[in-house]
């Protein structure tokens, strides 16, 4: 993944049709010390992305040739670059299809532009922390997580995650065998303020098809009303 370095400036692009939107966006997070460009749709999105890689894209859902979710499944085809969806609807169907694209979060229309730049620290926070990591790699049962390079293997079988998902199975390689509640993932993955509980559920989900090799999940276990436990050796043997 990309990481920001201390004192570097942070580089935003914002993709949306709507000039009122641009132009809010673009003085506040100006005024804020990042630097900006715009692209009007997806397509432009694309192309400015791979030329100039920004460290957070924040994109509408709605947008001619090229909608949102189309953006995110380009992006995340080919970087790990954070993601903010924009969009006038809140329902949770659009927010996990959006989740499902590789967004790493998802913002209603109307927001305010405090809580709007509150995300935006929080997904750069998150790149930064990176960098400051101790280097290191955990081998626990049949999991070997390379954390710098953000590579897992499974069984000795190499497995792409998104970043969400890394961090996820990350966290639960360092908690491995204890339950974990849904607020402690959420905090953990999405930050302090995370109040989305379908995130979870649908990465949850997605981190399963990925390293899960029968029906019934071995690694992720589901603890009723409470959260998860990870068994990294798929019993109880840790």
């Amino acid at each position: 993944m990309k990481s920001i370095e201390p004192g570097q400036q942070a580089k935003i692009l914002i993709v949306d049709d709507e000039p009122q939107i641009i132009r809010v966006l673009r003085t506040a997070l100006s005024t804020q010390g990042y630097a900006v460009r715009i692209a009007g749709n997806g397509v432009e999105g694309a192309d400015i992305a791979l030329e100039w890689k920004p460290d957070l894209v924040i994109t509408d859902v709605s947008m001619p040739e090229m909608n949102g979710i189309e953006l995110c499944r380009e992006l995340r085809a080919r970087s790990d670059v954070a993601i903010i969806v924009l969009s006038v609807r809140n329902n949770e169907r659009m927010k996990i299809e959006a989740l499902d694209a590789g967004a790493d979060d998802y913002v209603t229309k109307p927001f305010s532009i405090q809580e709007l730049q509150a995300r935006v620290r929080a997904q750069l926070r998150r790149n930064l922390n990176e960098t400051r990591e101790v280097q290191t790699i955990i081998s626990l049962g049949d999991f070997r997580i390379d954390i710098p390079q953000h590579r897992v293997a499974v069984r000795d079988s190499d497995i792409h995650l998104t970043p969400k998902q890394f961090d996820l199975l990350v966290y639960f390689a360092q908690h491995a065998g204890k339950v974990l509640t849904h607020r402690a993932l959420l905090q953990a993955v999405w930050g302090a303020n995370a109040d989305q509980p379908e995130y979870l559920r649908v990465s949850i989900g997605q981190l399963r098809k990925k390293i899960e090799t029968t029906e019934e999940p071995r690694y992720i276990l589901t603890e009723p009303w409470v959260g998860y436990r990870f068994r990294p050796t798929g019993s109880d043997d840790l």
